[in-house]
């Protein structure tokens, strides 16, 4: 006899008892298009548990209804609206609860896990029996709630040691990286995957026979959550994690590894207790707050590109460092491209690095072949006509650029749009010839391209808002984040980096050491010191920008930008500000009697902030929200502070333009206060 649901109607599950005797539950969030977890989904959940622990059924699988995949995780605007209201904790006490009357029920449970399995989806999968995994490349299972400052807070972090041993479920959880469903498998995390069509069969199949998990699994699971065990691998995980997270910065980490050290070994009422103190605690901080910002940032960003770009043929003229590697990235995700250059050297040179790429990226050996061969020279430039869009990439040189587009444009197809990679020019500059200046726009990538998420896409008077749309959409399906920026001269991410690059070389030509400089800018959360990233990016690129830049923002270039020695560009040469070997700077060793400046970290931090004010008050970008965004995913600012403008919300604009005035005072006008300080939306509550 199992529970009788004839009648009854639910808002979010589906219930199908089978003649078997077994129950297929399956998640269908009213009014959605993807599963997350509302407390809606939780309550009704946790009625339908209590008449399944009443009148038994032989066995219940939980599955999606949604073909875009099994769960998301939980509703993050409903988080954030309990942080707000501050009823975290009756949040975090119900999803626990419920997974608990899950985990309780008098009868097998398994979880049938196809598409992404994220947070909430995971941890309830963690509170049934067993778990079978599809075998579609799109299912992905994860516990990312550490890049959103918490940890899993409905009994992931309880459950998931118990399960595959504590140095793998650290690492996961430490880490917020997706596995694979074999990847799962191979880990413990799952008992068994499947082709898809066969996904439902199997967790009955499971739920009828059992499976018993191999011996050294369950060992591990023992053996590794045992006091001693967590007394020796605690601080050897801490530290590792110090390196990466200060604890400063980004308590989350931290404490679950605090939370696992003293409360692991307890049973799993007193482990969910302590999870739920832990995460409720961290919920409240401004990393995680800042964070939760920055995810729906993300979303915002993904969605500004839809799928239709008709972009099917990328031509990329320029074969160089940054050319090259946005013809691999492209080939990789899917296009067909063609690489030109005027020497045929050049096209090698990047078609041999693309390979690297390749490998790195195509793990299956027979598919990589298929991914390289979308990648093909074009010494005389055949695919113009063939391209549904054109990247230039060549010299930072107005007039070899607009020679360039004269020889181009009139042999592209009608549909076709041109675009420049340029880093600094404005486009009105550049568009002088143009025919079809509607069709013709900036798209802006960093180095390295395979690591830096944004791309800038650069406007202009004459551009018409559906090249702005298909550039939108190529960005999506590059898996990039697009910003769309004014074409002025560095446009967002290096107008407002180079003030502070500028700077950071100005305290460094007056004899403060570059590893002071860069320690006080990593400090301050920055991903890289600014003098390693000078010679990271190039004297000779930054000296480039410099040229465009600093007679725009009235700043002086320093000598070290103005004269580069040939030989000694930075880490391309070997030698820069400075010595690199392996790929990594040498930093002299600083004299520990050595006292930096006291106003080293203003003279670096507020002039990007400066600048992050008056791009915002110039339109560079349209809102705060887009100028967070571009700087955090162009530059890597301190992601757990927000942003610059979120930055200045919270320590107040009025404090900051004192500090402006104070510098100015002592180092010279370079730091008055730029136009927008006063502009309501810096005072804005923090979020």
């Amino acid at each position: 006899m199992a529970a009788n649901f004839d009648g009854l109607r639910f808002s979010h599950w589906q219930t199908e008892l089978r003649g078997d005797g077994i129950v297929v539950l399956s998640f269908d969030r009213q009014g959605a298009s993807v599963n997350a977890f509302s407390q809606d989904a939780l309550i009704e959940l946790s009625d339908l548990l209590e008449r399944l622990a009443i009148d038994p059924p032989k066995g219940l699988v939980l599955r999606s209804a949604k073909a875009s995949g099994f769960i998301a995780g939980a509703d993050l605007k409903e988080f954030q609206e309990f942080d707000r209201r501050g009823t975290v904790n009756d949040a975090i006490r119900r999803g626990q609860t419920v997974f608990q009357k899950l985990a309780e029920l008098p009868c097998p449970t398994v979880s049938a896990i196809h598409g992404f399995c994220m947070g909430g989806g995971t941890e309830i999968s963690l509170a049934c029996r067993y778990r079978v995994a599809s075998s579609d490349p799109s299912t992905r299972i994860g516990l990312p709630e550490v890049k959103l400052g918490i940890f899993p807070g409905w009994g992931g972090s309880a459950r998931l040691p118990r399960l595959v041993g504590a140095p793998k479920a650290m690492d996961m959880m430490l880490t917020g990286r997706t596995l694979s469903a074999s990847a799962a498998r191979a880990m413990g995390l799952v008992d068994k995957v499947v082709e898809p069509a066969v996904l439902v069969d199997t967790a009955v199949s499971l739920l009828q026979n059992g499976v018993q998990r191999p011996f050294s699994q369950r060992f591990l699971g023992w053996i590794s959550n045992t006091w001693i065990a967590r007394q020796l691998l605690a601080p050897q995980i801490r530290k590792q994690v110090a390196r990466k997270a200060p604890k400063a910065h980004y308590p989350a980490p931290h404490a679950l590894i605090d939370t696992w050290e003293r409360f692991g070994g307890k049973g799993i009422q007193g482990r969910l207790e302590a999870e739920r103190r832990a995460v409720v605690k961290l919920a409240s901080t401004p990393t995680a707050r800042n964070l939760v910002r920055i995810f729906f940032l993300t979303e915002r960003l993904k969605g500004l590109g839809g799928k239709d770009h008709g972009i099917q043929h990328v031509h990329v003229v320029g074969a160089g460092v940054m050319g090259g590697d946005i013809a691999a990235w492209s080939a990789y995700k899917g296009f067909q491209v063609t690489l030109q250059d005027r020497e045929q050297r050049f096209i090698d040179g990047a078609l041999t690095r693309s390979q690297d790429l390749f490998a790195k990226k195509v793990k299956d050996e027979a598919k990589r072949a298929g991914v390289a061969a979308r990648l093909k020279g074009d010494l005389a430039g055949a695919g113009v006509a063939e391209a549904d869009l054109v990247i230039e990439a060549i010299i930072e040189n107005p007039q070899a650029k607009r020679e360039l587009y004269e020889t181009i444009e009139p042999r592209l197809k009608p549909t076709a749009l041109l675009t420049t990679n340029t880093s600094s020019i404005p486009l009105v500059e550049l568009r002088e010839h143009i025919d079809r200046p509607a069709q013709f726009a900036g798209l802006h990538y960093f180095n390295p391209v395979a690591l830096m998420p944004l791309v800038e896409i650069i406007h202009h008077d004459g551009m018409a808002p559906e090249t702005q749309q298909r550039l939108a959409a190529f960005c999506k399906a590059l898996d990039k984040f697009p910003v769309p920026v004014a074409g002025t001269p560095g446009f967002l991410v290096n107008r407002v980096l180079f003030p502070y690059m500028l700077e950071a070389a100005t305290i460094h030509a007056e004899g403060v050491p570059g590893a002071v400089i860069d320690k006080a800018a990593v400090k301050f959360g920055m991903p890289m010191g600014p003098i390693e990233l000078i010679d990271t990016v190039g004297l000779d690129v930054a000296a480039g920008v410099g040229q465009e830049l600093a007679p725009f923002l009235g700043l002086t270039v320093p000598a070290a930008l103005g004269n580069v020695e040939q030989g000694k560009r930075g880490k391309k040469d070997g030698q820069g500000l400075y010595k690199w070997e392996n790929g990594r700077a040498v930093k002299p060793d600083v004299p520990k009697d050595y006292r930096a400046p006291d106003d080293l970290e203003d003279r670096l931090i507020l002039p990007l902030l400066n600048e992050a004010v008056a791009c915002l008050h110039d339109g560079v970008v349209s809102d705060a929200d887009l100028l967070d965004a571009g700087v955090i995913f162009g530059t890597g600012f301190a992601p757990f502070r927000g942003g610059p403008i979120q930055y200045v919300r919270t320590v107040g604009p009025d404090v900051l333009v004192e500090k402006l005035k104070s510098l100015q005072a002592r180092h010279g006008d370079r730091f008055a206060p730029r136009p927008g300080w006063d502009a309501q939306v810096l005072r804005e509550p923090v979020a």
